[in-house]
This record gives structure tokens, sequence and C-alpha cells, in this order.
């Protein structure tokens, strides 16, 4: 069992950060933000695939203005994501914005930040510090130190500005594309301060380097009790971001939302389509939000056997296929009609149960 770190609680919106709430699943969009509709509708491919925050790019005063419509259009919370200007981060809190993400020590004079802060602490919105050990600012860049310590002496510099404001509804971040260096900066920063922190290896890569990279990174912190929300950042449709976030989660015990799947590696006793196969159940049933556990087995002889933790399976054949409940085999099924004849007994019995 893991025992999660003690963090302070925040709120973004309806969406509780830290202390005992569960972790929760953040995305980025990819749209243009000045585009209303278009981010609109990614924010709700999003929000339907399981994402509980949504990050917003706003790049200039005109996306900032447009978070106005998105926000009284968007089915979950949002952060604006800000950099150096103060001004695109009072636009953001007076349109609505549930959070930013906006480091105080990088928005110019100290007034700037003075009226981000109070903006802010008016209208109960969190500030998320951000930092990425790619563009650390050149006063720490410069120390003679591994990284990860670079990176949290940036963190402890800007928790600072804001504590000195009395500003403390804060969350921070510390990532970096190497995977090592991310896991020693969030094991630095959770011995030293108690605000809740969002986890993730930044430019992890495409969808295949990403989710091992991040599977890694996000695994290894969330297995130590660190972390409170994460973002699995993929060179890829931020969707697949939500669907490895979860996935990573489940297979720690620590979130049961959607299905738990499992298929077996292949073997010489194959036969039937097993890869195939295993592809077409994950897809048909990755947005079924029940909290069970699917598998698809390559032949009969061990598969139930193998997979009786499993709620319900498939075990293949020649030309057919088994479905099994518990390790128990219910039905033989041509291979044509296994994915549906999976989906109608998975809907009859959770109807039943209903």
């Amino acid at each position: 069992m893991i025992i999660r770190r003690k963090s302070k609680q925040i709120s973004i919106g309806n969406i509780k950060i830290g202390g005992d709430a569960p972790i929760s699943v953040q995305s980025m969009c990819n749209t243009d933000t000045r585009n209303v509709a278009k981010t609109l509708d990614q924010i709700s491919e999003l929000a339907s695939a399981g994402c509980e925050i949504v990050r917003l790019a706003v790049l200039n005063k005109d996306a900032a203005s447009a978070i106005k419509d998105i926000v009284a259009k968007s089915p979950v919370p949002l952060v604006a994501d800000i950099h150096f200007d103060y001004r695109l981060a009072l636009t953001c809190i007076e349109n609505g914005i549930h959070a930013l993400r906006i480091n105080p020590g990088n928005i110019g004079r100290r007034e700037h930040t003075i009226k981000v802060v109070e903006a802010a602490k008016s209208h109960n919105i969190p500030i998320r510090i951000g930092i990425n050990g790619g563009s650390l600012e050149k006063e720490f860049a410069v120390l003679d130190l591994p990284l990860h310590e670079k990176m949290v002496k940036s963190a402890l510099r800007h928790i600072e500005i804001l504590e000195d404001l009395n500003f403390y509804d804060t969350k921070i971040s510390l990532k970096s594309s190497d995977v090592l260096t991310t896991i020693e900066a969030y094991k630095l920063m959770a011995e030293k301060v108690d605000y809740p922190l969002h986890i993730g290896v930044t430019e992890a890569g495409t969808l295949k380097s990403g989710l091992i990279k991040s599977s890694v990174g996000i695994g290894s912190l969330l297995s130590q009790g660190i972390g409170d929300t994460i973002r699995v950042s993929l060179t890829e449709n931020p969707v697949e971001e939500v669907h490895a976030g979860y996935g990573i989660l489940k297979s720690l015990g620590l979130r049961e939302k959607g299905i738990n799947f499992i298929s077996c590696p292949t073997c010489g006793r194959t036969q039937i389509d097993l890869i195939g196969l295993a592809k077409q159940v994950e897809e048909k049933f990755k947005n079924l939000n029940i909290p069970i556990t699917i598998a698809v087995m390559g032949c009969p002889v061990n598969g139930p056997g193998e997979a009786r933790h499993a709620d319900f399976g498939i075990a293949g054949a020649i030309g057919e296929g088994y479905i099994f409940k518990k390790g128990e085999i219910i039905a033989r099924v041509p291979e044509a009609d296994l994915i549906n004849s999976l989906e109608n007994i998975i809907m009859k019995t959770y109807s039943e149960v209903k």
C-alpha cells in the first residue's frame, strides 16, 4: 500500500488538490486559445476521456480575452499558462480563469507581482510555480550544482516571493526531460515544503518513448507517495495523455476510473490474431467507466486460469474463442463475434448489478 506524502490542500475550481483528495489527471490543449470553438471542442474531448484539469496557453492579449468565453462553457477547471507578462494574468483572472501557471520571479517589477498576487487572492485563484530544467534563470543555471538542486533552488525563490506577500495557495512542478533529474528534484522538494506537487516528465517524446519515460518517472514518484496531480506529456493527441495518466494511476492502485486491461504476450500455442484482438478490445472499452479488469489471453489452456483475477476475458482458440468470467468459461464464440459478445455480456452484467 502506498502512503502518500502529506500535502496542503488547495482547490482549482471544483477539484481538490492535495491532502486526502484523489490524484487528479491533467492535460493541456494544443489549440490556438484565440480559437474559442476549437479550444472548447478539445476541452470537451479531454473531459470525456476523464481529464479533470486542462491548461491553456495564453500567448497574448487576444488569447487572454478569449478565456472569458472558454471558461463560460468549459466542463472542467482551466489553468492559464502565462510567461513574463503580468497583464495577461490579470486579464485571465478578470475573465474567470480557475488557476494560473506563472512564475512570480519572472514577471518584472515587484509591483507587477503584487498586482497579480492581490488579484489571485481576491478571486481565490491558486498559482502553480512551474520550473523547467531546460529553462532555468541564469542565476541558478550557472551554479556548480546538480541540475535537480538548481531546480529546487529556483522553485524556493519563487515560493519565497509569494510567501512574502502572504500567498500560500500554491502548487509546484519541477520538470525535466531527464527522468532521473525529474525524480530527484521532486524528492528533494517534497522534503522541503508541504505544497501540493504537480508531477510529470517534460518533453518526454512521442507515444511510445513518452509513455516509457513518463511511466518510469511518474510511477517512481507516485510509488513513493509523491504527487498530487499528474500530466503525461506526449507529442500526440492530448487525449492519449489522459488515458496514459489513468493507466499509471490504476497500475499503482491509486485510481479506479475505467477498465484495467491485461493481455498475454503471445507464444507458440496462440492460434488466433491475439495482437489484433487485444488492440481491438482495448480500443473498444477504453472509455468504459466501470472499474473492472478485462483480459485477452492467447489460448484456452492457460488463459482463463492465469487471468482468473480478471472480471471478464477472452481466451483465443482456432477460429474462435472462449469468454470467461473470474476464470470460468461461460461462452464459446466464433472469432468474428468475440468482441461484440464480450461487450454484451459485460453490459448485461453491469446493468443487472445497477
